[in-house]
């Protein structure tokens, strides 16, 4: 259970039909969601740093509604702290009761345009990276936007409403509100405690079905961006290839006007344009291509191409231009009854799950934090990891296509346990996020795999339809990828798992089943692969498994919690591995790369301590065990040249 608070039963009845109205919205926003980068033609302005903020501890959560605090500014409104953006609120204070809010929170910036962003000719767009939960925008007053979920990017075209009051500051004012319901992304509920020798009147509770802390803010970069009136509005790129050619499939959306000529070049690195084309579907063929390779299968892993896209158009008797620039890796995945594929090689992911989590920051985006995560990733050998569970961060995927780490991209389908969040209204939202998923990442070589849950009640009647339903979906936005959701069911049991391309499991032996006998993990986990191939004669991943350990506490012989105790268990679970992965298992991510907060609870002490890393990001004994397994893979499975195959283990 998360944070408790307590309501007057009149302000929460006004509370709830809010928040049931303001996501009645079941359709993803328009437009393409191209990521805002600096061009010849577009310009952007970062609205990151410290914003006003106000929680609203009215008894119905709703004053700010009722007294239209964006109407003026929110300093005006009564008390305001800074508050940093991009970070979650919870840990930035030491007022507990922001720690474990439930509600409404304000945020606002003021920010003056350059006198050249209001010519008529210009778009100016704001736009957020994510914000948990439900967001609704105000720019000036005017409200621009709403939008349900918390890790997707979303905007607005605010064009007319800086350009009708040039020299004045643009007043940016969001309501962000961190409820989960029974029918959000993930899932959750309220419960009220009625027990009046035990709480007081109108106490509540947020109840969650997931293992980590429902951090809430403004977590990604709010950027405003330009662009011409008539403009690029999305770019869809897929990439196939033999041994000497590799051709590029384009398709170019433009809004503004039908009167438009396109003129596309794709560059390698050096700058050499290598394919032109023109129009707005077509393919660009590339002679010896370099391929897009994961990290440690190449030598010159996460090789990226150019793509310039340059549009002319005729709008109002001048003629403008726009030009946006695409990264594009050329690769290929193809799965089998007993492989993943990725450029016609097997792949077997060796890599982690993850969370966007620190100190402090909660799950706002850190660049320091980032660089360190990926430089331990690559000391690690790890060649893969999972967005367990939600997407991440554009600027963390933007690394993985560079350094050529592999990702499961998973939706925010996790703690979907309840009967109702199977229901119509549950799976009508399911869609629109993985159409808002797929919009973002569909041009993203590292993206190999769609996950559209985790661990969900997939055992129960309506989990047939509904991840039938869910992953048919999936192809159908995307064909090009396989789809998978990550189960914890009985092999038996699960009723998604026909509908999957790969299956992906997590079991906790010796952890949560039988803690403490080191001795039946090889039997149990032989025994649940065997399973799990003969009833589907699918691959397998094992998508999560592991220990928790107390940074520093020892024991031998082994006991829980100890370091020994998770060096132990990965030995025993690898020796499994090891004899599999010759067969049909094609991947194992250890859970976790880091501790990571979760809520408080009998068994979690400061979060959860089953990450290699501390959450500080300094190794734990099991970080070692796992990096030395790791790099011995690679060498076993890779092209690289035998100079750095020699000397891997001592980068």
């Amino acid at each position: 259970m998360a944070a408790a608070a307590a309501l007057g039963a009149a302000g929460m009845s006004r509370l709830l039909p809010l928040l049931l109205l303001a996501l009645g919205r079941a359709a993803a926003l328009p437009g393409g969601m191209l990521y805002p980068r600096d061009t010849p033609s577009r310009e952007r302005k970062e609205l990151g740093g410290l914003w006003s903020f106000r929680a609203d501890f009215s008894p119905g959560r709703d004053a700010g509604f009722v007294q239209r605090w964006y109407r003026q500014p929110l300093r005006q409104t009564g008390p305001v702290i800074d508050m940093p953006v991009p970070s979650s609120f919870n840990d930035i204070t030491q007022d507990p009761s922001l720690e474990n809010y439930i509600g409404w929170v304000w945020y606002e910036k003021e920010v003056l345009l350059p006198p050249r962003w209001l010519r008529d000719d210009l778009r100016v767009v704001l736009r957020f990276g994510s914000a948990h939960y439900y967001s609704i925008v105000w720019v000036n007053g005017v409200q621009v936007v709403e939008h349900e979920g918390g890790h997707l990017p979303f905007e607005a075209d605010i064009s007319s409403i800086v350009q009708s009051s040039p020299g004045i500051p643009c007043r940016v004012t969001v309501a962000l509100n961190n409820t989960l319901t029974p029918h959000t992304l993930p899932p959750g509920s309220i419960q009220y405690m009625n027990d009046r020798t035990r709480y007081p009147r109108n106490y509540f509770v947020q109840n969650i079905r997931f293992d980590f802390f429902n951090y809430a803010g403004i977590h990604r970069p709010v950027v405003l961006y330009t662009t011409p009136s008539v403009y690029i509005d999305d770019i869809t790129v897929t990439t196939t290839s033999s041994e000497r050619i590799a051709m590029v499939t384009y398709q170019v959306a433009v809004v503004g006007s039908t009167h438009y000529s396109l003129s596309l070049s794709l560059r390698d690195q050096e700058g050499k344009v290598v394919a032109t084309g023109d129009g707005s579907v077509g393919e660009l063929k590339v002679l010896d291509p370099n391929l897009w390779w994961p990290y440690l299968m190449h030598e010159n892993p996460g090789y990226c191409y150019s793509l310039e896209v340059r549009m002319q158009a005729q709008a109002n008797g001048e003629v403008l231009e726009d030009v946006y620039t695409l990264p594009v890796g050329i690769r290929t995945v193809h799965v089998t009854s007993k492989q993943f594929l990725i450029n016609g090689r097997p792949f077997y992911f060796h890599g982690v799950n993850k969370h966007e989590d620190a100190d402090i920051r909660g799950k706002g985006l850190d660049w320091p934090l980032l660089a360190k995560d990926f430089n331990l990733l690559r000391w690690l050998g790890a060649n893969s990891f999972r967005t367990s569970h939600y997407p991440y961060a554009e600027e963390i995927m933007d690394l993985c296509d560079a350094y050529g780490i592999v990702v499961i991209d998973e939706c925010p389908g996790v703690g979907i346990k309840m009967p109702e969040s199977f229901g119509n209204k549950s799976l009508e939202h399911h869609l629109v996020v993985m159409e808002e998923l797929i919009r973002r990442d569909k041009n993203r070589p590292s993206v190999v795999m769609w996950s559209v849950a985790n661990e969900p009640a997939s055992e129960l009647p309506p989990a047939d339809y509904y991840f039938k339903t869910v992953i048919a979906h999936t192809k159908a936005l995307d064909p090009s990828r396989p789809v998978t959701y990550v189960t914890d069911a009985n092999y038996a049991l699960d009723r998604g798992a026909p509908y999957v391309d790969v299956i992906c499991v997590n079991s906790y032996f010796s952890w949560y089943h039988d803690p403490g006998h080191l001795e039946v993990i090889q039997l149990q986990l032989t025994a649940q692969f065997e399973n799990w191939y003969k009833t589907y004669q699918k691959p397998i991943i094992q998508s999560e498994y592991g220990a928790d350990s107390v940074p520093g506490l020892h024991s031998d012989p082994p006991l829980m919690f100890s370091e020994e105790y998770q060096k132990a268990m990965l030995r025993e679970y690898h020796s499994v591995f090891d004899k599999k992965r010759t067969e049909y298992v094609i991947g194992e991510l250890i859970w976790n790369f880091a501790d990571f907060m979760t809520n408080q609870g009998t068994t979690r002490v400061l979060g959860n301590k089953k990450g290699i890393f501390t959450r500080q990001r300094q190794p734990k004994a099991a970080a070692f065990v796992l990096r030395e397994r790791y790099w011995k893979i690679a060498n076993e499975s890779s092209c690289l040249p035998p100079i750095i195959k020699s000397n891997v283990l001592f980068l």
